[in-house]
């Protein structure tokens, strides 16, 4: 792991001040380094355990779990959650929804924690599958906490909110989809977990914005609206889903 482009990235990243479209400043992001649990050192339980989960992990390769993981690696939020909210929408059927999602991001809490511990991926050293193609880039951006994991929650507690008689089975891909980062061999058990308290973090930070809380309330009503008429889930795909992740997969 090169611990300087990492942390090149992140000052880069962090002198240019919020994204166009983020809705936090950079002042405003929450501290990941004081907030997460440092990574598991060698040689601990935690980093034992962390193996061992890698290692049987790669045991699902070519069964349903392994492909959710591998659709889990680019699919975007609207396709991932269908089944957990029982519709299917579209960046053109829900646009103030779609663009909530796609500026609400854990991306900068998480870019500093990276730079900060600099942890290896799980499968580096290894010949061992993973479901994803084995880039430099993901090579070179650290394990812990895992940007995916950190998202997917922070999506999920976006989409709770906005549709609390959903929200038992949106939480519940949310950490599914977490866990197929594990599943896929990218990231360790603790990157994911640390990823999940990552979205919580930029979740309660994001409440007490205002362009946050406009485009959730845009998004609240445009959802009123289309629910009704929005066509339901595919029942096959649902069915299988569901198989797929009914079991814990370590």
């Amino acid at each position: 792991m090169r611990k300087g482009l990492l942390v090149a990235a992140w000052l880069a990243l962090t002198a240019m001040g919020p994204a166009e479209d983020s809705y936090l400043p950079t002042d405003r992001v929450p501290d990941g380094v004081a907030i997460l649990p440092p990574p598991p050192a060698p040689g601990s339980v935690a980093a034992l355990a962390d193996h061992a989960i890698f290692e049987v992990t790669r045991t699902l390769k070519g069964s349903a779990r392994w492909q959710v993981a591998t659709e889990d690696v680019t699919n975007a939020p609207l396709d991932r959650y269908a089944c957990a909210m029982g519709i299917r929408l579209t960046p053109a059927s829900a646009p103030a929804l779609a663009r909530l999602l796609d500026r609400a991001g854990a991306g900068d809490l998480v870019a500093r924690v990276k730079a900060h511990y600099q942890v290896p991926r799980p499968y580096l050293g290894t010949d061992a599958p993973i479901c994803e193609p084995r880039t430099t880039h993901l090579a070179e951006n650290g394990d812990y906490p895992s940007g995916h994991a950190a998202n997917g929650w922070l999506e999920g507690l976006i989409l709770a909110e906005l549709m609390p008689d959903r929200a038992t089975a949106i939480l519940a891909r949310a950490r599914a989809y977490g866990e197929s980062r594990a599943v896929c061999g990218s990231h360790s058990a603790s990157a994911v977990q640390a990823g999940w308290m990552a979205g919580s973090a930029i979740f309660a930070t994001l409440g007490a914005t205002r362009g946050f809380q406009r485009d959730l309330e845009a998004a609240r009503g445009e959802l009123a609206s289309v629910r009704p008429r929005a066509s339901a889930s595919d029942p096959a795909q649902c069915k299988a889903e569901q198989a797929a992740l009914a079991g814990r997969p370590w």
